[in-house]
């Protein structure tokens, strides 16, 4: 069954067409990887749907209501989450301070000097970062943890608001080889246990082909190809334009 459902999405900036008339659709539960060359849209299509980017034209759908044009805070609350690129985080904040800052955000305490993070939800914020594998860290403030170890954090955050679905910008970024692998094992061990869709996009085509449920192909802001890995890569024109002529 269809949670996410983008129709006919298109964004110019001036006379160049970023994206042009995509379509596409997130199952419950899948990983779906937008991948592309440099100027192929997939940056601009995301941050469409994330609500970052306005789109000229077109419609997304959440689980089938309207959210084409809601804010990245709306989208949270909606039961979608997002990670960036480049991770972020309060870099003086414990790893327990910082989930149990994203708890207060989710229950909408923020503007409560009542409930300071440190005192707020800590067993929740505990039971969060085992869940990224962080349960030995959560004394550990941010500004120590491992480049690796703060994407967790993110993942974390991220996972705060127990979205349905979960928007991926580069997961792996400058992580290690062996840290990419094990970062979208744990996400897809995450989406398969609580039931989460999971969009990504991803230069790395070892973490594309081992974790994607399906591929979505962009090309010069147009759907090129959308199916399985194995058939992405038998793709001919797939071949020509992304992957290479030895792919």
């Amino acid at each position: 069954m269809t949670l996410l459902d983008v129709q006919r999405l298109s964004k110019r900036f001036g006379a160049v067409s970023a994206v042009d008339n995509v379509s596409f659709d997130v199952a419950r539960t899948e990983m779906l990887a937008i991948i592309g060359p440099n100027g192929a849209g997939k940056s601009t299509c995301f941050n469409m749907i994330g609500g970052q980017i306005e789109p000229d034209m077109g419609t997304v759908l959440f689980d089938g209501t309207d959210i084409t044009r809601d804010t990245p805070q709306k989208l949270f609350r909606s039961g979608i989450g997002r990670t960036f690129q480049i991770a972020a985080v309060f870099q003086s904040m414990n790893v327990r301070e910082v989930l149990q800052t994203a708890l207060l955000s989710r229950d909408g305490r923020t503007a409560s000097f009542l409930f300071p993070a440190r005192r707020y939800k800590g067993e929740e914020a505990d039971e969060l970062a085992a869940s990224v594998g962080l349960q030995d860290f959560l004394n550990t403030e941010c500004r120590a943890l491992s480049y690796g170890d703060l994407k967790r954090v993110e993942l974390a955050l991220a996972l705060a608001n127990r979205p349905r679905l979960l928007l991926m910008d580069e997961p792996t970024a400058g992580m290690a080889p062996d840290g990419r692998q094990q970062m979208m094992r744990l996400v897809r061990s995450l989406a398969d246990k609580s039931g989460i869709s999971v969009l990504f996009t991803e230069h790395d085509m070892d973490v594309v082909f081992n974790h994607a449920d399906r591929i979505l192909v962009l090309n010069k802001g147009q759907v090129l190809a959308l199916d399985t890995p194995d058939e992405i890569r038998a793709d001919p024109a797939v071949q020509a334009v992304y992957l290479g002529e030895e792919a």
